[in-house]
């Protein structure tokens, strides 16, 4: 990637991101980081040797793509402070922020392309999936850019309407922590059940991980996969009966939409003024 790259933020997020297009072959000099706690720069700096700035305006200097890795809370200030700057430069905005319009960042920055994203926590460990949306301003190019950006921690894909967005963080955004209390009552069955702690965890943890790679390697629906694993009058099939008998589809179905509906009222609280 030629473009230089600015980050504003370098917590997790925005760490894993810089230490994915390392991986992928990006320049640390092609890359510039501010942060308001020092010791995260001191820290980027040492384990990627990428610059570090002192503040946001010396980090996107120059820059064609920078990259929002802050706050919801925070990000209208921070692009409302570099407004004349972006619009000197116009660089592509690619904001990883949760819940803030691309048309209310795209406001604060004075009218420069935006494009929104949607990573989840397993890019942290570079196996997330990530949503993103194009403002009007984006051209073929600075999607490239984004997909490059956003693929250096997982797989990406475009949704063509930004009210998707909300029911991106709704499966994929809050989806992680579905999993984890998937697997943190399976665990606590399993001690209830007799087994030792340790054996408990690694049983519930290995199988959502063998479970998670079949569907994504397999062919097959998950309906499928599920009903190739439950042997009729077996003790999957009980399970099974028990968990739909007490309405769970239902539940979770509900559960996913709360999920969105908050989504969607962050977006109006956090871009309002």
């Amino acid at each position: 990637m030629k473009q230089r790259i600015a980050f504003i933020g370098g917590g997790n997020m925005g760490r894993s991101l810089i230490g994915g297009l390392i991986a992928k072959g990006t320049e640390p000099a092609q890359i510039a980081v501010a942060d308001p706690y020092a010791p995260t720069l001191q820290s980027l700096q040492a384990q990627y040797n990428v610059q570090t700035a002192a503040s946001n305006a010396e980090a996107v200097r120059d820059a064609g793509v920078v990259v929002l890795a802050v706050k919801p809370q925070e990000l209208r200030n921070v692009v409302s402070a570099l407004q004349e700057q972006l619009l000197g430069t116009r660089p592509l905005l690619i904001s990883v922020a949760a819940g803030i319009l691309a048309a209310d960042i795209q406001r604060w920055a004075g009218g420069v392309p935006v494009v929104r994203c949607m990573p989840n926590r397993p890019a942290l460990q570079g196996c997330g999936v990530t949503a993103l949306y194009a403002n009007d301003q984006v051209n073929q190019a600075h999607r490239t850019l984004a997909e490059q950006i956003l693929g250096a921690v997982g797989a990406t894909l475009w949704v063509q309407r930004e009210t998707d967005m909300d029911s991106v963080t709704a499966i994929s955004g809050s989806g992680p922590a579905y999993f984890f209390l998937l697997i943190e009552m399976l665990e606590a069955a399993g001690q209830e059940l007799g087994l030792t702690a340790e054996v408990a965890r690694k049983l519930a943890v290995e199988t959502a991980y063998g479970s998670g790679f079949m569907a994504r390697e397999s062919s097959d629906s998950p309906a499928t996969l599920r009903q190739q694993v439950t042997s009729k009058g077996g003790t999957t099939e009980a399970a099974l009966k028990h968990l739909e008998a007490s309405n769970v589809r239902a539940i979770f179905s509900q559960a996913v939409a709360a999920a969105a509906q908050r989504s969607a009222q962050l977006a109006k609280e956090l871009g309002s003024a």
